[in-house]
C-alpha cells in the first residue's frame, strides 16, 4: 500500500456539504466498532438516516475480517483496506426504458392515440433518480492488539459506501479518511463528505481531478459500458470497442478494477489465467479462497477485469461471509440443482464444505517468505550477471509445474481436493472444465520479476499487469468481434430523404449465428489460440449470463448511434429543395415522419412538468403547430 496522502482539516476553509452532490460519488460513511458483548456496531453513519437498519447491520458484518485472517499478523497496530459488495433490498424499483423500447413505443405513437396519463408514467419514470442494485462497500480496517485488553486488542473500520464500484477512486480515499478518523474521530467524515460534495459528476472513462482537502486525487474512471445500466444508454459507450482493434491510448481503461494488481493476485497460478477468463465469460460459478481480504478482494477484482471491455454480468461478491442473507440460500442448494452464476471471494474455510457444490474453486494467496515461491536467477543462461530484471518465463514456471515433484503434488492436491486447504493454504485450482483457450506462452515469457525488493517490486507488477490486461483485453475483443455485423449502423444516401424511418439493425437468432459462424470461422487470432472446440465455447457464452446483457446493450448503443447519424442528416438537408423532388404521396409520408420525430424529440429534451403542460395545452391544436408548418 503506498503511503497516505497528507490531510490537515481547516474548519474556517471546509466547504459546506450538498447532499445532493454527495450522492453522486457517496451513499454515507460509517465508522464501525467490534464490541466483545454485541458484535459489530455502527458507531457513526454520516449523512445520518441514509441507511436501513438491515442495511446498517449486513454491512457493519461484512467490514471486518474472518479469524482466520486476523491471526496472520501479530504487530502492535495493522491496517488492511478491502472492499465487498451486496444487493440492496428497496422498497421500490423503478426500471428505466431502454432505448430500444423507447424506439419501438414511438413508432406506435401518433397524435390520435395520446393518452396523457401513460405519457406522464413514462416521464416520471424516465425522470427517476439513480438507484442502484447493488452497493459498494470499501473499507479501511485497523486492528490494534494490546494484551492489557479484552482478547488482546480491539478491532474498528471506516467504510465508504457507494453506488459505483469506483475503486480507482475510493481505494486512496480511504487512505486519508482511515487514519484521520483514527486521529480526530466523526469529525474527519463530516469534512470527507463535504469536500466530496464539491466534486464534480463522474465522468465515466475520463481522467478526474478530484480535490480532498491539500490533496488532488488524479484518477481514471471506469468507461460507461462496463457500468451497469439504471439511468438508460449513454452516447459516450459508443465507443466501447467490438471489433478486433485494441484502444491507441493504453492509459484509458477498458473495464473495471482496471487498478487491480493481476499479476499479484494470481502470481502462482499464471498458467490458469486463460482457463480462469473462460469460466467468467461463460458464467461459471467460481469461489476464490484467500487469507486475508485484501487478498480476496484484489483476486475477485483482477478476475472480473480480465473480461473487459465485455459489461460482467455474473454476480461478483469480493468479501462474502457467513452473515450475508444469500448464503442460506446457496447453502441449502441440494444434489443436482444448479448452483447460480456467481464469483465469491471468501477468508473462511468454513465454505469449503458448506459450498461444497460449487463446480469450480480457486485458491490464492502470497503464501509467507519461507514458501516454495520459484526463486529467480541473478544469471543470465551464458553465465554472466544481468543487470536487468529476468522473464518469469515459461522455462522458469516449467520447473516448478512439471517437474516431477509438481507433478506429484498436482496428483496429490486433486485427490485431496479443496478439503486439504482446512489445514494448509495452497495455491490451487479445482475444475472439471475442460478450456478451449490454449495458454499464450508468449505473453508469459514476456513477463519480468524483480525479486523480492518491494518498490521495484511494484513497479515490476504495473509492467506485467500492463502486459497480462492487455493481451486479454485483445482476446476478449477478438472474441466478441463475430457480433459486429449485428452493430452495423447505416447513414441515408447523398441525395435520398432523410425524413424516413431508418432501417432495422439486422435481428439476432443464436443458431443462425452459430451456423454462420461455423462456416466462415472466428477469424485468424480465434482459430490460433483455441482448440477445435471453439463452436462450443461460444454456444456456451451464448447461453451464459454475460451474452444478453451485452448484445442488447450494444444493440441499443448503435441503435442510438444510428439515430445520431440520421438526425444530423436531416439538420443538413435543405426541406424545400428536397419536398419540390418528391410526389403528394412522398411529402404526406414526411409529414407523418417529421410529426412523430417532433414528438420524440419533445419526449427526450425537455423537463417532464414542462412537457406535461406541453401536450395539456396543444394536443387539441397541434394540427396548427407553427413549428410543424414551418418545416413543411
Amino acid at each position: 500500500m503506498s503511503q497516505s496522502p497528507s490531510f490537515k482539516v481547516k474548519e474556517e476553509l471546509s466547504p459546506s456539504l450538498d447532499p445532493e452532490s454527495l450522492q453522486r460519488w457517496i451513499v454515507a460513511l460509517c465508522a464501525i466498532r467490534f464490541d466483545l458483548e454485541q458484535g459489530q456496531l455502527v458507531e457513526v453513519c454520516y449523512p445520518p438516516g441514509c441507511l436501513t437498519h438491515d442495511e446498517e447491520l449486513e454491512i457493519a458484518y461484512s467490514s471486518f475480517p474472518d479469524s482466520i485472517s486476523q491471526q496472520q499478523n501479530r504487530s502492535t497496530i495493522h491496517d488492511c483496506i478491502f472492499f465487498f459488495r451486496f444487493r440492496r433490498h428497496l422498497k421500490c424499483q423503478t426500471s428505466n426504458a431502454t432505448h430500444s423500447k423507447i424506439t419501438e413505443v414511438d413508432k406506435e405513437f401518433s397524435l390520435k392515440s395520446i393518452d396523457k396519463n401513460s405519457v406522464s408514467k413514462r416521464l416520471s419514470s424516465t425522470s427517476s433518480g439513480n438507484v442502484s442494485k447493488y452497493m459498494y462497500g470499501f473499507v479501511f480496517n485497523r486492528q490494534r492488539h494490546d494484551e492489557r485488553l479484552k482478547r488482546g486488542g480491539e478491532q474498528k473500520s471506516v467504510v465508504i459506501l457507494s453506488h459505483s464500484p469506483y475503486s480507482s477512486v475510493f481505494r486512496p480515499l480511504l487512505q486519508i479518511v482511515g487514519p484521520l478518523y483514527f486521529d480526530i474521530g466523526k469529525i474527519a467524515l463530516e469534512h470527507i463528505a463535504a469536500y466530496v460534495s464539491t466534486w464534480p459528476a463522474p465522468v465515466p472513462g475520463k481522467l478526474m481531478d478530484l480535490p480532498i482537502g491539500n490533496t488532488m486525487l488524479k484518477v481514471n474512471l471506469p468507461p460507461a459500458h462496463s457500468l451497469p445500466m439504471e439511468n438508460g444508454v449513454s452516447l459516450d459507450e459508443s465507443a466501447a470497442p467490438v471489433a478486433p482493434f485494441l484502444p491507441n491510448n493504453q492509459y484509458i481503461p477498458q473495464g473495471l478494477f482496471h487498478d487491480s494488481d493481476l499479476f499479484g493476485a494470481f502470481r502462482g497460478l499464471l498458467l490458469q489465467l486463460w482457463l480462469l477468463w473462460e469460466l467468467l465469460l461463460v458464467g461459471e460459478p467460481i469461489l476464490i479462497i484467500a487469507p486475508t481480504p485484501p487478498q480476496c478482494c484484489e483476486a475477485v477484482a483482477s478476475l472480473v477485469s480480465l473480461v473487459a471491455p465485455l459489461l460482467c454480468s455474473v454476480d461478483f461478491r469480493p468479501y462474502f461471509t457467513i452473515h450475508d442473507p444469500e448464503f442460506a440460500c446457496l447453502n441449502s442448494i441440494r444434489e443436482g440443482e444448479t448452483f447460480p452464476p456467481m464469483v465469491l471471494g471468501v477468508t473462511n474455510i468454513f465454505f469449503l464444505k458448506a459450498l461444497r457444490k460449487i463446480p469450480h474453486i480457486v485458491s490464492v494467496g502470497s503464501p509467507p517468505p519461507s514458501s516454495n515461491r520459484v526463486p529467480l536467477s541473478t544469471r543470465s543462461s551464458t553465465g554472466k550477471v544481468s543487470n536487468r530484471p529476468e522473464s518469469l518465463g515459461l522455462q522458469q514456471l516449467s520447473l516448478q509445474k512439471f517437474s516431477p515433484s509438481s507433478l506429484l503434488n498436482a496428483i496429490k492436491l486433486r485427490r485431496e481436493g479443496p478439503l486439504c486447504l482446512m489445514t494448509q493454504h495452497k495455491e490451487a485450482i479445482w475444475t472439471t472444465y475442460s478450456a478451449t483457450t490454449k495458454p499464450d506462452t508468449s505473453i508469459l515469457n514476456r513477463l519480468i520479476d524483480a525479486g523480492m525488493s518491494p518498490r521495484v517490486e511494484e513497479s515490476m507488477s504495473v509492467v506485467n499487469n500492463e502486459i497480462l490486461r492487455r493481451h486479454f483485453l485483445e482476446l476478449t475483443i477478438n472474441f466478441l468481434a463475430p457480433f459486429g455485423l449485428y452493430f452495423r449502423t447505416t447513414a441515408p444516401l447523398e441525395g435520398s430523404s432523410p425524413y424516413v424511418d431508418p432501417p432495422s439493425l439486422p435481428p439476432f437468432n443464436a443458431d443462425e449465428f452459430l451456423a454462420s459462424l461455423s462456416a466462415r470461422g472466428p477469424g485468424k487470432f480465434i482459430l490460433k489460440r483455441m482448440k477445435s472446440n471453439w463452436l462450443d465455447f461460444y454456444r456456451r457464452f451464448l447461453n451464459g449470463p454475460n451474452f444478453m446483457p451485452w448484445f442488447q446493450r450494444r444493440h441499443a448503443v448503435a441503435e442510438q448511434e444510428q439515430d445520431r447519424l440520421w438526425r444530423h442528416a436531416r439538420m443538413k438537408t435543405d426541406i424545400q429543395h428536397l419536398i419540390s423532388k418528391m410526389s403528394e404521396l412522398e411529402v404526406v409520408d414526411s409529414f407523418c415522419v417529421i410529426e412523430r420525430l417532433l414528438l420524440r424529440e419533445l419526449l427526450v429534451n425537455y423537463p417532464p412538468r414542462v412537457l406535461q403542460l406541453c401536450f395539456q395545452l396543444t394536443v387539441p391544436f397541434f394540427w396548427y403547430f407553427p413549428l410543424t408548418k414551418t418545416i413543411l
